[in-house]
């Protein structure tokens, strides 16, 4: 009897033992469980709301941009000849050097003035200016010249802010005052509305083109230096300026305005390759160098350190054109008689 009670004690023990055992095994899976979905619950948070932030961020840049349309200086482009374009070989012009100018000691220039001139390309003398043929170097107008070495890198222009070359311009800038910058405008669209009774429009670039024929006069900075060693009376050209012509609304008209300044001495080597146009004789043409060395132009004068403690323009103490015409001869009879007294008869 003591026996079976005390198998029966231990059955029930045994019982008792395995369902602590199998509850802590049940609670060990359940908290896994429920920490593996806490785990999945929190990644699902953190993706939903990095997605949301996402989607709430406002864009920075909603419209597509548009490039900006800039103005550019087209020269128009020469083919080189393949053969022989004249009747001789011509092998001077590609050999031709300027010379080298006299050296002056300060010292010995006992007299120097200044002088500015405008060259009016409608004058007879001054035709070579506008000569519109195209040679193996390019256009043979004087302003395409001047353009084509600065677009090429070979000379500088300087700002026409003042004339003593302080302050370069890029090709950019001087192609804005030549052309303008671009203008946006709405014109009817006949792709969408062939017969334009729906009055639809769309924008269109418009970008102006340089016309060399607008460029009338230049400017001419020099000086006239007498030297007593040699008893010469020199004249130097420092520096040479295109001008653009500024009209009034009507289209009359109004003043004219400096588009740059180039350095002649910088000049002399380009201009030496380049022959000016001559009418009387296509054989016997100079070189643009050997023209303005020459004076080979007609000008008149507009400025001079003469009897100007202001500096100004003539035009700017005389309104009569005719007087400012008389003004520039009465300049020149000055330095004239100036070298002429030099000497005994």
């Amino acid at each position: 009897m003591k026996n079976r009670i005390i198998q029966l004690c231990l059955l029930v023990a045994a019982m008792g033992l395995f369902a602590e055992t199998a509850d802590a095994q049940a609670k060990k899976r359940t908290s896994k469980k429920r920490t593996t979905t806490a785990k999945k619950t929190s990644t699902n948070k953190s993706n939903s709301g990095n997605a949301a932030a996402l989607t709430a961020a406002p864009a920075k840049d909603t419209v597509p941009a548009v490039a900006e349309v800039m103005p550019e200086l087209n020269l128009g482009e020469t083919k080189k000849s393949l053969r022989n374009d004249n009747a001789i070989e011509r092998n001077l012009v590609k050999e031709r050097i300027p010379l080298a100018y006299e050296h002056i000691r300060e010292d010995d220039a006992v007299y120097r003035q200044r002088l500015w001139r405008e060259i009016d390309v409608h004058e007879k003398m001054n035709l070579a200016f506008g000569y519109k043929s195209d040679d193996d170097n390019g256009n043979q107008r004087f302003i395409n010249i001047l353009l084509g070495s600065i677009k090429s890198g070979e000379l500088t222009a300087f700002n026409p802010i003042d004339d003593r070359f302080t302050t370069p311009v890029t090709l950019k800038e001087i192609t804005e005052q030549l052309v303008g910058k671009p203008v946006i405008q709405s014109v009817p669209n006949w792709a969408e509305d062939p017969d334009g009774s729906k009055g639809i429009m769309k924008d269109t670039t418009i970008i102006n083109m340089f016309n060399p024929d607008d460029i009338e006069k230049y400017w001419v900075k020099e000086d006239v230096v007498f030297d007593k060693e040699s008893s010469r009376l020199h004249v130097r050209i420092l520096g040479i300026a295109p001008l653009k012509t500024i009209k009034n609304t009507d289209g009359s008209f109004r003043d004219v305005t400096p588009l740059f300044w180039v350095y002649y001495p910088d000049m002399r080597p380009l201009l030496a390759r380049y022959e000016a146009y001559n009418g009387k004789n296509f054989g016997a043409r100079m070189s643009w160098e050997e023209l303005f060395e020459s004076r080979m132009f007609a000008s008149r004068i507009i400025k001079s350190t003469i009897d100007n403690p202001s500096d100004m323009m003539i035009a700017g103490y005389i309104k009569d054109p005719i007087l400012r015409l008389l003004e520039g001869d009465n300049v020149k009879e000055k330095i004239f008689n100036y070298e002429q007294d030099l000497w005994s008869y």
